[in-house]
């Protein structure tokens, strides 16, 4: 039977596998790394597709589904805090006649067509945390994490000048005051200001300027940044201190708490819509950024009785603003180069004021959406600023395009270095074929060595790595630690340099001598090898000097170690080609060399057992499994000291069969390859 997404099973399988990657490595940068790459917009689309897919498919929904989950992952920066109470994320609406449903849902799970009075709130869009505290004294804070699980963030917490660390007499003696971190507008623009000057990281929008300033280890940069909070919820409490929604909201200010204003509290859609639109046209003129009118029961009691579905209550839900959008002129179409070489067009505009921020940039993406809009150079344009990421060209005015108008041309040369710039059939990217001969790549390869998932070199911002290379000082990564023996004394007479920031410079570049295997993998900057990848790879090898020998010998295709690479997991041919090439050519090898001599590159040592009927047995799993998600059983024949594979080979000793299994079961029994039930997999590892 098809589906409304015209699929059959497997082709929704296929589907439902992709939007769950997709999303979890948006929600790892989002929540993990502060650095979203997409608009809220286009996060919510893959989410409601993601969805629909379970909602037609359920026996697709597994635990690691992104559906089931909140957040992401805490850090292993910070020590762990599990929430006495979840905190949930929030479902979503996206127009009236949601909102509508909503109510109405509210209405059928209690069986009632009474009108049920709602609060609106705004949305604040900062870094959720909750707060405990216990007989009056705040002893821990925590991110919202997973929900389940969050990050112990209470020295930061204490440098905010909004939360207080006691509470008057009288409150319960535990209560948990959940709220959401955040920095203005203004102190965002003068924080920016601050860290582009030092050479340090700039922020996106102030979203991810708050989350970045709250989730630091060191709490004296935290106490540095102007973050504020409010408060609108409660988590954990021995005793109630109010009714309804609203009552929260009163005790909180009575307690030394901002709470956003202004709120509603309505029986009536027209009231919540009206409150919307009002706050809507006002967002802008806020001195912080919301991001939509959340709308609640405003009873508590019956937000006992709606209790919770998945990983949202029944009883709130979001109403998101629509992207901001206005009208400009491009007044040039530059081309940027990143670190693999890809070619990269970006309008720039007549600066022009979106929600509140000025705008001056928005990125074409590429060749074929240039084309797909025509957009050229004079155009007047319709902009589109969604989750505060870089602004994008929403569609051209034909009627105001200049006569003497003509289409762009897309470079088929490097603006940077004149090399070739080619497209692969297949590809929408067009690349560079200069490699580290061209200054761009050369640069932007140097930025990613240094980046916070690599080298993490404290004080190496953007600003300093251009300026050390354009001052022929760095060349590659090998040559940051040489800097202190070869460029001192000069760094010293530098304007913006002086003797503590030379010391603290070089301090941090003396920790970094020593590094994982799989971080120094990433750090190479390879093309395809994410930080997932990267840990594969160093699983598989252990030891950087079995990855290059193992790599030199995977050039045959035929050969066994060619073999052994196709079957790490989610590493196909075009990535195995990129990780031969790299090793391949003399003068990658040569800066590999030059750090091995620099750097202690640690052996991959992973927690996994050897006693086990398991251990250094090769297992394929396939189908879907009844009592455990593919995830987690990967992850538990890990640690039993498997090795999971993504293929089946003649030196696959185990396939694990669900339901559905297909083409890997087929050819298991042609190889005569040991198959094993769920039931009988379970059998084997206990």
């Amino acid at each position: 039977m098809q589906s409304l997404f015209n699929l059959d099973f497997e082709d929704a399988k296929a589907k439902h596998k992709k939007l769950v990657a997709e999303i979890a490595a948006h929600d790892k940068r989002y929540h993990d790394e502060d650095a979203p790459t997409i608009s809220d917009a286009a996060y919510d689309t893959l989410r409601r597709d993601l969805e629909a897919l379970e909602q037609e498919f359920p026996e697709l929904v597994s635990a690691d589904s992104p559906t089931q989950k909140i957040g992401a992952t805490p850090s292993k920066g910070f020590s762990k805090v599990t929430h006495a109470q979840p905190m949930l994320s929030l479902g979503n609406a996206f127009s009236r006649e949601d909102v509508t449903d909503f109510v109405e849902r509210v209405q059928r799970f209690l069986n009632t067509d009474k009108p049920i009075e709602m609060i609106a709130e705004q949305k604040i869009d900062g870094l959720s945390c909750s707060l405990r505290y216990e007989k009056g004294v705040l002893v821990q804070a925590a991110t919202r994490g997973d929900g389940t699980v969050g990050e112990n963030i209470t020295a930061n917490i204490k440098t905010i000048a909004d939360i207080p660390h006691t509470l008057p007499k009288g409150v319960p003696d535990i209560i948990e005051v959940r709220g959401e971190v955040y920095m203005t507008k203004a102190d965002f623009e003068a924080l920016n200001k601050k860290q582009e000057e030092a050479g340090d990281k700039v922020f996106a929008n102030p979203r991810n300027a708050a989350a970045g300033s709250l989730r630091q280890l060191d709490a004296s940069i935290t106490a540095s940044r102007p973050l504020h909070f409010f408060g609108y919820a409660l988590g954990e409490m021995s005793a109630p201190i109010a009714q309804t929604q609203e009552g929260i909201r009163q005790a909180l200010e009575q307690y030394g708490f901002k709470v956003p204003k202004p709120s509603a509290l309505t029986t009536d859609v027209d009231a919540l819509i009206a409150y919307y639109e009002d706050i809507g046209q006002k967002r802008a003129t806020l001195s912080y950024d919301i991001d939509g009118i959340v709308y609640k029961v405003n009873d508590l009691a019956l937000q006992v009785r709606l209790g919770q579905v998945a990983r949202a209550p029944r009883w709130a839900t979001a109403h998101k603003f629509a992207a901001e959008k206005a009208v400009t002129v491009v007044e040039a179409i530059e081309i940027q180069v990143g670190r693999t070489g890809a070619l990269t067009p970006v309008a720039h505009l007549t600066p022009v004021n979106v929600g509140g921020v000025m705008v001056s940039r928005a990125t074409l993406h590429n060749q074929d959406e240039i084309e797909r809009k025509d957009i050229r150079q004079r155009d007047t344009v319709t902009i589109q600023r969604a989750g505060d990421v870089i602004p994008q060209v929403v569609e051209v005015d034909l009627k105001k395009r200049p006569s003497n108008s003509k289409p762009y041309v897309f470079p088929d040369v490097c603006p940077e270095c004149g090399s070739e710039a080619i497209r692969e059939e297949g590809e929408a990217v067009t690349r560079c074929v200069g490699g580290l001969i061209c200054p761009a790549q050369a640069v932007e390869r140097l930025k990613h060595f240094v980046s916070k998932s690599a080298f993490d070199i404290e004080g190496m911002g953007d600003k300093v790595v251009r300026q050390f290379y354009e001052d022929g000082w760095i060349k590659n990564p090998a040559d940051i630690f040489t800097l202190k023996d070869n460029y001192a004394e000069e760094l010293k007479e530098k304007e913006g340099w002086g003797e503590l920031s030379v010391v603290n410079l070089f301090e941090a570049i003396e920790k970094k001598r020593q590094i994982g295997l799989d971080r120094f993998i990433y750090a190479l900057g390879i093309r395809q090898v994410g930080q997932a990848t990267a840990k594969r790879l160093a699983i598989t090898y252990t030891s950087l000097i079995n990855m290059i020998t193992a790599l030199q010998k995977a050039q045959d295709h035929d050969s066994p170690a060619y073999a052994e690479l196709l079957n790490i997991e989610d590493i196909g041919p075009a990535v195995a080609e990129e990780l031969i090439a790299f090793f391949h050519e003399a003068h990658n090898r040569e800066v590999v060399q030059q750090l091995q001599t620099q750097l202690t590159i640690e052996d991959f040592i992973n927690d996994i057992r050897d006693d086990t009927a398991v251990a250094g047995k090769i297992v394929v799993f396939t189908g879907t499994l009844e009592t455990l998600s593919r995830s987690e059983a990967k992850a538990q024949a890990e640690r039993l000291g498997a090795k999971v594979a993504g293929s089946v080979s003649a030196k696959t000793d185990y396939v694990v069969a669900g339901q559905d299994a297909g083409s890997k079961l087929k050819k298991a029994k042609e190889l005569g390859v040991t198959i094993l039930l769920e039931e009988e997999w379970k059998a084997l590892i206990s």
